[in-house]
């Protein structure tokens, strides 16, 4: 019985790139902040081999449609059937029909020029393709969304807005069902929140920062530790010169004795030898 060879896995059609956005240098540090904390969290914390995090590239159903197709911010797809590093390496975007399933999660970073669309078209558009959630995040606090941050999960083909919670120190944050993560607006920033320990996942700035002080208190253990062998070889270099010195002295005491005992060995002769003189004479 011989095994059919696996079919071979199509190539994914490579993307044009999307137009640049004129607010782009307003909107990067927010999506940046946003891939980089995702990724370190699906692949480096959770493990997820089969997560893909990216964006700047289409999302579209099929390759001919892109140009005609939104470029999220910030996408996130899961259990993915191809491995993500071939979808990022190939496609140059993300094709729906190619893959064979559409992305879990869509961000969209708020500017002057794509704000309105963002919570309009899009939120139309990426309906229409079966993303199960849609985030919009606005540094601003409103000025460019409807609202500094929100979130819908689609049901029965419509979007449903998320719950947005208010804090009384002014977070906002809404729940991820996908993420199983809380979207929070915290004074200009999105961050990201684990809902049980409700400890913030680390932005690039401070896994830098823990990094640094990680590798600072490991030097400082090691700079211990050899100070700790430095002073033990110190102190046997001490022991082993206090023991030879008592060696010494052991040696000098044993010689000195010995001497004593040559001199006693010599007093007896000579006694002995003035007695038998005295009793040879008559």
């Amino acid at each position: 019985m011989t095994t059919r060879p696996a079919p071979a896995r199509p190539r994914l059609t490579y993307l044009p790139d999307p137009p640049k956005d004129i607010d782009a240098m307003k909107q990067s540090p927010h999506i940046a902040s946003a891939l980089v904390t995702l990724r370190d969290h699906f692949h480096s914390r959770l493990g997820l081999a089969n997560a893909l995090v990216n964006g700047n590239g289409y999302l579209c159903r099929n390759p001919g449609e892109a140009r005609s197709s939104p470029h999220p911010d910030c996408l996130v797809a899961l259990n993915l059937p191809i491995p993500p590093e071939i979808i990022e390496e190939e496609a140059n975007g993300y094709t729906i029909s190619e893959i064979g399933q559409p992305p879990d999660f869509v961000l969209e970073v708020a500017s002057e020029t794509t704000g309105e669309a963002d919570y309009t078209t899009k939120r139309e558009a990426y309906a229409n393709l079966d993303v199960q959630e849609y985030w919009r995040f606005d540094h601003t606090g409103g000025r460019y969304h409807d609202a500094p941050i929100a979130g819908d999960t689609l049901v029965n083909g419509r979007y449903q807005p998320i719950p947005i919670t208010q804090e009384p120190d002014g977070l906002l944050w809404g729940y991820s069902a996908v993420l199983n993560l809380e979207l929070c607006w915290v004074q200009r920033t999105l961050r990201f929140r684990d809902p049980v320990t409700k400890q913030f996942l680390p932005t690039m700035a401070e896994e830098r920062a823990q990094r640094q002080t990680a590798e600072a208190q490991r030097q400082a253990a090691e700079d211990q530790r050899e100070a700790a062998e430095a002073q033990q070889q110190t102190a046997e270099a001490q022991r082993q010169a206090a023991e030879a010195q008592r060696e010494a002295a052991e040696a000098q005491r044993e010689a000195a004795e010995a001497q004593r005992e040559a001199a006693e060995a010599r007093n007896r002769e000579l006694e002995a030898e003035i007695r038998r003189l005295r009793g040879q004479q008559p």
